[in-house]
């Protein structure tokens, strides 16, 4: 008979491994506490983009792909993934979701059996929070009974050129028979494991991987405001920079960041380093403070920009495209787009937004959802692209808009302002 695999979290993260493991012949049970989204799991409806419902619809009639919220439904596991969000609370790790998810598999934990932690954290986590949990619910002994490992998720929603399985997958165990055990497990799932000494350095590989690209983020939001400043176009020179072969990595300003890496995960390492060393991690907090603010000077722009047009912000219509923190995708976790929401309601403004990919329920309060039609961008006094999803036609939009202030650099015209 097959393994048996207990996910703990069928959302961005744990579902698309779920789907890979159920193709490649584990059995699989995939746990949330969210009802409406088993729901929709057991009628094979998708609450993921990068899981179709075909492909959903395909592993439920496999037989191996049970959705559930009964914990019992996971019992005798051979694997348990867990794959929980981790928010930040008032800047502060809230390990909550690891912790509950912990003692519902160590409930159940049995000897000879692996739990792989995949959420993102501050190094330290798998072996000070989950290990001491599983071992306490269980009354087994981590790597004497059970193995324990990390491994960082790496999933990127809406980019279909590098799926799970082509992503390769950082692996650690807190022993070798643990990290072997992890080893094999993903290595029947993706093309390359990248095996790692321990479990900090496997945690410390994500944080890394998300403050590199949160400084860099916020390196260009601070030179876009700048150049702006200047009379330089930014945009120009960092086409040009990107002719150079080496030595340079292309990154682009934006309204903000958002989703749960960039503006959660560095702080987790800064929150790490200040706690247990008492210092400041001085590039994430600039960071943070960078790209925090880029909400704000987008709507400082656009008043500016109304002002010259002789139209005061208060009263003026205006038209948010895109409500996704990223292209092409539903996940508004973080989002910009709910700060410049916010400022402009604040200062008066009639805001409007269209999303294709996002529900209107996740839309920021106090924003009519709208479809980006002729007519609805032609009543709006500007029209604002927070998001290039390619659903957009952003060609008429320009046609049809009376003013447009472009983030992503992606139109132009006479009528267009960019960052």
């Amino acid at each position: 008979m097959s393994d048996k695999v207990l996910f703990v979290g069928q959302g961005y993260v744990g579902l698309p491994v779920a789907m890979r493991a159920v193709e490649c012949g584990f059995r699989v049970v995939g746990l949330d506490s969210d009802e409406r989204r088993v729901e929709m799991l057991e009628r094979g409806v998708s609450p993921v983009e990068d899981v179709s419902d075909d492909r959903l619809r395909s592993a439920l009639a496999s037989g191996r792909y049970e959705p559930t919220v009964d914990p019992r439904r996971g019992e005798d596991f051979d694997f348990a993934v867990i794959s929980v969000p981790t928010p930040l609370r008032d800047g502060v790790p809230d390990l909550s979701h690891i912790t509950d998810a912990s003692r519902t598999v160590g409930s159940m934990l049995r000897a000879g059996s692996c739990v792989i932690l995949e959420s993102t954290t501050w190094p330290g986590t798998t072996e000070e929070v989950v290990g001491p949990i599983l071992e306490d619910c269980s009354g087994l002994v981590v790597g004497d009974d059970f193995h324990l490992g990390y491994s960082p998720e790496r999933i990127d929603p809406g980019n279909r050129e590098w799926p799970f399985e082509r992503i390769p997958k950082v692996v650690s165990g807190v022993d070798e028979a643990s990290l072997k055990a992890v080893c094999d497990f993903y290595s029947r799932l993706v093309e390359r494991i990248v095996p790692v000494s321990g479990c900090k350095e496997a945690e410390l590989t994500k944080l890394l991987e998300n403050t590199f690209r949160h400084v860099n983020v916020a390196l260009m939001n601070e030179l876009a405001m700048f150049a702006h400043d200047l009379g330089i176009d930014i945009w120009e020179a960092i086409d040009a920079a990107a002719t150079k072969p080496f030595g340079f990595m292309r990154f682009e300003p934006g309204p903000g960041v958002g989703g749960h890496c960039l503006p959660v995960d560095p702080s987790y390492l800064s929150w790490r380093v200040r706690t247990s060393l008492g210092e400041t991690f001085r590039f994430v907090e600039l960071a943070n403070d960078v790209n925090e603010h880029m909400p704000s000077y987008v709507v400082g722009r656009i008043v500016r920009s109304l002002n010259e047009r002789s139209l005061p912000v208060k009263g003026r219509r205006v038209l948010l495209l895109g409500i996704a923190y990223k292209k092409n995708t539903g996940d508004a976790r973080e989002s910009p787009a709910r700060g410049v929401a916010r400022h402009l309601l604040e200062l008066g403004a009639e805001v409007v937004a269209a999303d294709p990919h996002v529900d209107p329920v996740e839309f920021p309060d106090g924003v009519a959802p709208v479809d980006a039609t002729p007519e609805e961008v032609s009543k709006a006094d500007v029209v604002v692209l927070l998001v290039d999803h390619d659903a957009f036609a952003l060609d008429q939009i320009v046609a049809s808009a009376k003013f447009v202030f472009d983030t992503r650099h992606r139109v132009s015209g006479g009528n267009v302002e960019h960052l």
